[in-house]
C-alpha cells in the first residue's frame, strides 16, 4: 500500500478509482497523457503527447536528412507535395497519387470518382470500416455515396460474401487491417479471393490502407504486390508513420487527376502543406523500414501478455488475435473500463512502466478492450519484462468475488 492510500485506509485501486470518479473524460486522459509520457518505460509513445517544442524539435532535426530545405516552399500542391506524392506512388505500384490533409477526404473522393465511373454509387464494405463507424455518416451526407455492408462479423469479409451479395455495387472497399475487428486481416489467398470476387461482379477494389504499410510481414509480400490488388489505395500518414497527418490516394493517373479537381472542390487545395508533407517524408524514411521489425515483437509481447494473465489468475482474459496480424492487437479483460483504466494510470503513476496507455471501452456485459501498439520503446522489452508488469497491473485490481 502506498502512502496516500495509507493516509486513508484504501487499497490502492479503491483509491485511484474514487480520485477517478471526481474527473472529467477530459480530465482523465489528461492525466494518463502526462502519466505516460513521464514514464521511464511504455510501450510506444505516441507523438500526440509532445509539446509543441518537441514536435517542431523532431521536425528541424529530422528534415536536412529528408528533402532539400534549400528549396522555396510549395504552393498550391506543388514542389514537395508532387515529391510526396511521386514517392507514395512508387512505393504502392501506382501510376499516380494525390496527397490530402485527412483521409477522411481522400477516399471519399476516391470513391465518388469511382461511383463517377462505373455509374453506381453504392460501395459494398464490412459494418466496421472507419467511414461507417468514425466518420459521421459522412459517405452518404456529403459525397452521395450508399455504404452497403456485407457483414457485421469481427473479421474480414469473405469471398462468398462479395459474391452472393443480394444487389449491385459499383465498388468494393477493404480496411487493410480492419482495426475494430482487432486490427486483423485475411490471409493472402483469402485476400485475393475476395478481389477476384468483386472483379466478377463488375466492381472495382479500393484498399482502406490507413495502416497498409505495416501488413507487409503478415502476407509475406511487398507493398507494391499487396497494393496491386485494387484499382486504388489510401494511404495514411500519421497512424503508423509518426507524422503530423495528411494521407493520399494512389491509382490510375486519369483517377488521380480527377481526384485532385474533387479535392480543390472540397476544400483541401491548401497553399502550404510543407511541414505535414515533411513529417510523412520522415515517416517514410525512419518508421516504414522499422514497421517489420515492430509486427514482430508485437507477437513476443501478446504471448506474454496471454502468459502473464493467465498466470495472474484473471478468469477470463484474450490476447486478439492471439498471434497479431500487425503491431497491434486487442486486450479483453473481465472488468468495467473504468476499473481497468484506474489501474493501468495507477501503474503508471506509481511504477513509472506503462503498460495499457490506451482507453479502456466496452465489449459486453463485465467486459472491456483496449489497443495494445508495440513500437520503438516496445522493442526494448523482453517476455520477462512484460509478464512482471502484468503484475503490477493486476495488482491494482480490486478483488473478484
Amino acid at each position: 500500500m502506498n502512502d496516500r492510500a495509507a493516509e486513508t485506509g484504501t487499497e490502492p485501486a479503491e483509491q485511484a478509482g474514487e480520485e477517478a470518479a471526481r474527473l472529467s473524460p477530459k480530465e482523465r486522459f489528461e492525466r494518463r497523457a502526462v502519466a505516460w509520457k513521464k514514464a521511464e518505460r511504455v510501450l510506444w509513445r505516441p507523438s500526440y503527447q509532445q509539446t509543441l517544442r518537441e514536435r517542431l524539435a523532431w521536425l528541424g532535426e529530422a528534415a536536412e536528412e529528408t528533402y532539400d530545405l534549400d528549396g522555396r516552399v510549395d504552393m498550391y500542391g506543388d514542389g514537395i507535395v508532387e515529391a510526396l506524392e511521386e514517392r507514395v506512388a512508387g512505393l504502392l505500384g501506382k501510376e499516380a497519387a494525390a496527397f490530402f490533409p485527412t483521409g477522411t477526404m481522400a477516399q471519399q473522393v476516391a470513391l465518388r470518382c469511382w461511383a463517377g465511373r462505373t455509374g453506381n454509387p453504392t460501395v459494398a464494405l464490412h459494418a466496421l470500416n472507419h467511414p461507417e463507424v468514425h466518420e459521421r455518416h459522412a459517405f452518404s451526407q456529403v459525397s452521395g455515396l450508399r455504404p452497403a455492408r456485407l457483414t457485421d462479423e469481427p473479421r474480414m469479409p469473405t469471398a462468398e460474401e462479395v459474391r452472393d451479395f443480394p444487389e449491385p455495387f459499383g465498388a468494393l472497399m477493404l480496411e487493410l487491417p480492419l482495426r475494430d475487428a482487432g486490427f486483423v486481416l485475411p490471409t493472402w489467398e483469402e485476400l485475393t479471393e475476395v478481389v477476384e470476387a468483386a472483379r466478377e461482379r463488375d466492381a472495382v477494389v479500393h484498399f482502406d490502407g490507413a495502416r497498409l504499410w505495416e501488413c507487409t510481414p503478415h502476407f509475406g509480400r511487398p507493398l507494391d504486390e499487396i497494393a496491386g490488388l485494387a484499382d486504388s489505395v489510401y494511404v495514411s500518414f500519421y497512424k503508423s508513420l509518426d507524422g503530423f497527418g495528411g494521407a493520399a490516394i494512389a491509382g490510375p493517373r486519369t483517377l488521380v487527376d480527377e481526384a485532385k479537381t474533387w479535392r480543390h472542390r472540397y476544400g483541401g487545395m491548401i497553399i502550404q502543406q510543407f511541414p505535414t508533407v515533411l513529417s510523412a517524408l520522415i515517416g517514410l524514411e525512419r518508421e516504414l523500414p522499422q514497421l517489420p521489425e515492430y509486427v514482430a515483437h508485437a507477437r513476443v509481447v501478446a504471448t506474454a501478455l496471454r502468459e502473464g494473465l493467465a498466470e495472474a489468475g484473471l478468469p477470463w482474459a484474450r490476447v486478439h488475435p492471439e498471434v497479431p496480424h500487425t503491431h497491434q492487437f486487442q486486450v479483453w479483460l473481465p472488468y468495467d473500463p473504468d476499473v481497468l483504466g484506474d489501474a493501468a494510470l495507477l501503474q503508471t503513476e506509481e511504477t513509472g512502466t506503462g503498460l495499457f496507455g490506451q482507453g479502456w471501452a466496452p465489449g459486453g456485459p463485465g467486459l472491456s478492450l483496449t489497443e495494445v501498439t508495440v513500437a520503438g520503446p516496445g522493442l526494448e522489452w523482453t517476455a520477462d519484462d512484460v509478464k512482471a508488469a502484468v503484475r503490477e497491473f493486476v495488482k491494482r485490481l480490486p478483488a473478484r468475488p
